[in-house]
C-alpha cells in the first residue's frame, strides 16, 4: 500500500481507505448501501489492515449513528492501528439545534461520536456541508478548542464550496486557528466537477481530497451497459434519486472504454476506474465501499499498477465534459491556459 501525505498536514494517510457507510445501514438510504453487522465489520477490517488499509471513515448521520457504533465495536482492541475518520454537521433530529455546526452542536455533536466509537480521540474530523447560520469564526474557535483538549487531531471539510474554504482558511490564518487539510469530495469518471475549482485550490492551500462514491454511485461495478436494464441486485434501483445526476450517455461511452481496457489489462472495471483516480491531482485517497468480502477485495486490486499514458487518455477523453465559465476559457484557449495552466493528471 502506498502511503500519501494528507494535504499540508503532518499525517501520512493509505492511497485507499474504507468507508464504512455500509456498517449497521437502515432506511431507504443506508439499508441498501449496507446493512453489515460487527461480526463482518472486523472480518473486513482484517482485510484492510492485511491490506495496509488503514484509514476507515465514516459519519454520525449514517444509520442514525449505528456505523459509528459498528465501527467502534470492529476497533476494539486495535485502536492504534488505524486512522478514525468521521463527519458531522448535516441534521440528527428535527430540533433547532441537531443540525449544523454552532458551539453547542459541534460540542455535543463530538462528545456523541468519541461514545459511539469508543474511543478517546478522533483522527480526522470532517465539517459534512457548510452552516450558513453559523459564523465561521464560531466553528473555528471551537475546532482549536476540541484539539486543544486532546478529542481531534485533524480537521477537514466535505460538501463545501470553494469561497466557503478560503472564508474559513482566511479566519483559520487571521486567528492562529487549525487550518483544514483534508477535503472529502465526489469525483470520479462520470463526475469530474471537483475539477474545475476545488481542485486548484486543494493544490493552493493544502487541501487532501478524500474520495467519496469513486465508482460514480454504483455505476462503474461493471454490471451498467448500455441497452440494458439495470441489474436486479444494483442498489441504483433504489438510491438513484439521492446520487448525483449523470448523463447516460457519456455514462456509456466511459464504460465501453472501461471494457475495452479491462480486456486490454486484465483489470477488472472498477479497478481501472479506480486506478484513474489514484493518478489525479491532489487525491490523497481514494474511499473504497464494499458491502461484501468479495467486492473490497477485488477493488483493493486496483493498487500495485498503473495505466499507462496513453489508457489514461483514452479516459481522459471519453470522460471529459465542458468546465462551466469562468473556468472553460483557461482550458480551452492558449492565452487563458499559460497564465494559469491546468493542473497535471
Amino acid at each position: 500500500m502506498e502511503y500519501r501525505q494528507l494535504g499540508r498536514s503532518g499525517l501520512k494517510v493509505p492511497a485507499l481507505s474504507f468507508g464504512a457507510g455500509t456498517f449497521g445501514g437502515t432506511g431507504p438510504l443506508f439499508g441498501n448501501w449496507g446493512t453489515t453487522d460487527a461480526a463482518e465489520a472486523r472480518r473486513l477490517l482484517d482485510i484492510c489492515l492485511d491490506a495496509g488499509v488503514t484509514l476507515f471513515d465514516t459519519a454520525d448521520v449514517y444509520s442514525d449513528g449505528a456505523s459509528e457504533r459498528v465501527l467502534g465495536e470492529a476497533i476494539r482492541g486495535r485502536r492504534d492501528q488505524v486512522l478514525i475518520s468521521t463527519k458531522t454537521g448535516l441534521p440528527m433530529g428535527e430540533g433547532p439545534n441537531q443540525a449544523g455546526t454552532s458551539r453547542l452542536r459541534l460540542v455535543g455533536a463530538v462528545e456523541a461520536a468519541l461514545a459511539r466509537l469508543g474511543t478517546d480521540y478522533i483522527d480526522l474530523l470532517q465539517l459534512h456541508a457548510f452552516d450558513a447560520a453559523t459564523p465561521v469564526e464560531e466553528v473555528l474557535a471551537t475546532l482549536d478548542t476540541l484539539i486543544r483538549a486532546g478529542k481531534l487531531r485533524y480537521v477537514g471539510v466535505s460538501n463545501f464550496a470553494g469561497w466557503q474554504i478560503m472564508k474559513s482558511l482566511a479566519a483559520s490564518e487571521r486567528h492562529g486557528w487549525p487550518r483544514y487539510v483534508a477535503n472529502q469530495v465526489y469525483y470520479s469518471l462520470v463526475g469530474r466537477d471537483y475539477e474545475w475549482e476545488l481542485m486548484p485550490l486543494g493544490a493552493d492551500q493544502g487541501l487532501g481530497a478524500l474520495v467519496w462514491s469513486p465508482l460514480g454511485w454504483g455505476r462503474l461495478t461493471g454490471r451498467i451497459r448500455r441497452g440494458a436494464p439495470l441489474p436486479a441486485g444494483s442498489r441504483l434501483n433504489e438510491t438513484a434519486d439521492f446520487g448525483p445526476p449523470v448523463d447516460e450517455e457519456r455514462l456509456y461511452r466511459i464504460v465501453e472504454v472501461l471494457d475495452e481496457l479491462a480486456g486490454e489489462t486484465g483489470r477488472t472495471v472498477p479497478q481501472i476506474a479506480i486506478n484513474w483516480l489514484l493518478r489525479r491531482p491532489t487525491v490523497a485517497s481514494v474511499i473504497l465501499g464494499a458491502r461484501n468480502e468479495a467486492q473490497l477485495v477485488d477493488n483493493l486490486g486496483a493498487v500495485g499498477w498503473a495505466l499507462d499514458a496513453g489508457q489514461i487518455a483514452r479516459l481522459d477523453a471519453a470522460s471529459a465534459v465542458t468546465a462551466p465559465y469562468p473556468y472553460f476559457p483557461y482550458r480551452r484557449q492558449a492565452g487563458f491556459a499559460r497564465l494559469d495552466p491546468p493542473l497535471a493528471g
